[in-house]
C-alpha cells in the first residue's frame, strides 16, 4: 500500500505536463506551504468537484446552468462555434476572436478509441439548430486527422439544415490543437474561415 505522500505524487504525475519529477517538486512545495497553499487548494478542488458541471446548453464547464457565455445578451445569437473540448472555448475566449455562441462536442470521432457519433454531442447540436435562428455554424475543430474527420462528418449531418457551415482556415497547422495556438493565429484563422463543401 502506498503512503499518503507517494499516493499524492502518483496522482499529480497523471496531470498533463507533470511527470514524476515535477510532481515530487509540486508536492514538496505544497507540503512546505500547507496553510497558505495546500489547504486553499484542497478547498478549491472540493468546491469545483461539487459545483462545476457541464452547461446544459453548450457543454461548457461552469458553476451555473446555463453558463455565463450562454446567458450573455451581448453575444451573437446567429453564429455557433463548434469545438471539440472546453479547453478550445478557453483558447478562443482568450483571443477575443469570436463573440457568438459555442457548442462542445465532447471529443472527436476515433475508430482506434471506439468513439462513435453517438458518443459525441452531435444530436444536441442538431437540436440546437432546429430550435434557433442560426445563420452560420463554424467548425473550429483541431487540425488533426480525428478533428478533420469529425468536421467532415458534422458538416454532412448539418448540410440539410440550410445553415451556412464554415471551417477555420489559414494559420492552423496540420496536427495543431487550438489550446496551444497563439492569439494572432486564432484571429487569422477566424477571419479566413471558408464555407465547406
Amino acid at each position: 500500500m502506498l503512503s499518503p505522500l507517494e499516493q499524492l505524487i502518483q496522482l499529480l504525475a497523471k496531470l498533463p505536463g507533470l511527470g514524476p519529477r515535477s510532481a515530487r517538486r509540486s508536492v514538496l512545495h505544497l507540503l512546505k506551504r500547507r496553510e497558505v497553499l495546500m489547504q486553499p487548494l484542497i478547498d478549491a478542488m472540493q468546491n469545483a468537484a461539487e459545483q462545476v458541471k457541464p452547461c446544459g446548453t453548450c457543454g461548457n464547464l461552469s458553476d451555473s446552468d446555463p453558463c455565463p457565455i450562454c446567458r450573455d445578451p451581448a453575444r451573437q445569437n446567429g453564429v455557433l462555434c463548434v469545438v471539440e473540448d472546453v479547453a478550445d472555448i478557453w483558447a478562443l475566449e482568450r483571443s477575443h476572436a469570436f463573440r457568438g455562441r459555442y457548442h462542445v462536442l465532447g471529443g472527436t470521432l476515433s475508430a482506434l478509441e471506439g468513439i462513435r457519433p453517438e458518443d459525441l454531442r452531435i444530436d444536441a447540436l442538431i437540436t440546437r439548430l432546429n430550435q434557433g435562428d442560426l445563420t452560420e455554424v463554424i467548425l473550429a475543430l483541431n487540425a488533426t486527422v480525428e478533428g478533420q474527420t469529425t468536421a467532415h462528418y458534422v458538416a454532412e449531418r448539418l448540410a440539410a439544415t440550410g445553415v451556412t457551415i464554415t471551417r477555420l482556415a489559414h494559420g492552423l497547422p496540420v496536427g495543431g490543437e487550438l489550446d496551444y495556438l497563439d492569439d494572432g493565429t486564432l484571429i487569422a484563422a477566424f477571419q479566413s474561415r471558408r464555407k465547406t463543401g
